[in-house]
């Protein structure tokens, strides 16, 4: 499906990299009008049951604005923004394709775990020219190393043990990624001179800023992420109707009242109540478990 729908986008003007073509490609994917929750259901049954390849571009095109707004928050790496919507909008193909619209949440919700994984591996891959994280474990302490940071400075011993047992890695682990994120790689094109204030200075020396480190906003979307996939899951083990009370009554942009429930379902709103609170409570023992 991906490349056939990659070919039926071809309304939208093309991403080279140039700012001129990038607002471009910025306007026209504000100006998609966002899809109602019906519109947005209609469209993913007509997908699921036919993979009709017009029903996938029409719930892609109105959520290019989201990868869009995802990517600029993974400016700080110095990655082109133009290369990182172009990796957000494979996941968000992905999510599309694998979208259940039984579930009863938004597409949106959905699909911000695979825009963020797609462009995730893509900063992994190209951030330095030398890989920093390749194993699961590097990976997971390229993202949430320096959060553990109690101080700036090396860490001492007591507290690698901590960081290691916290996110469930080696010392080894721990001391071998520090030395890494404290390492600056050696840019191919400075100039000849060190003290021309217009010679070239690579991404990694110039990323420090007054706004919260990419490495602590990469933290936080990895825990939000986290906590999305868990709901998801939790929704998952619901028997239906007590899956579309809480979709309905929670999880959509136009709220159902316990009576209106109740007038569907054949009972009485303290009944749609107690089947909300007991969903609720097996919801709850997925997050502390």
């Amino acid at each position: 499906m991906g490349k056939q729908l990659v070919a039926s986008m071809n309304s939208l003007p093309a991403i080279s990299g140039t700012p001129s073509s990038l607002e471009a490609y910025i306007s026209a994917a504000h100006a998609i009008p966002i899809l109602s929750f019906e519109q947005e259901q209609a469209y993913a049954r007509e997908l699921q049951e036919t993979g009709d390849i017009n029903a996938a571009q029409q719930l892609v095109l109105p959520h290019l604005r989201f990868v869009i707004k995802v990517a600029n928050n993974y400016s700080g790496y110095g990655l082109a923004i133009a290369d990182l919507i172009q990796e957000g909008n494979i996941g968000l193909m992905k999510a599309v394709k694998r979208f259940d619209p039984d579930v009863g949440v938004r597409l949106v919700s959905f699909a911000v775990h695979w825009i963020k994984a797609e462009m995730h591996e893509y900063i992994l891959k190209n951030w330095r020219i030398v890989k920093i994280a390749t194993t699961k474990a590097q990976r997971k302490l390229f993202f949430k190393l320096r959060s553990q940071k109690k101080r700036l400075g090396w860490f001492k011993h007591e507290e690698v043990l901590d960081v290691a047992e916290t996110l469930g890695v080696t010392p080894e682990n721990v001391l071998e990624m520090e030395n890494r994120l404290n390492n600056h790689d050696m840019p191919f094109d400075m100039s000849a001179d060190d003290d021309d204030d217009s010679a070239y200075q690579a991404p990694a020396f110039t990323l420090a800023n007054d706004s919260p480190s990419p490495e602590l906003l990469l933290e936080h979307k990895d825990s939000q992420q986290q906590t999305q996939e868990t709901l998801m899951h939790a929704l998952n083990d619901l028997d239906d109707r007590s899956r579309q009370i809480v979709s309905r009554r929670w999880l959509t942009d136009n709220k159902s009242t316990l009576h209106e429930l109740a007038d569907e379902f054949g009972v009485s709103a303290e009944r749609i109540r107690q089947i909300e609170k007991n969903a609720f409570n097996k919801i709850k023992t997925q997050f502390v478990a």
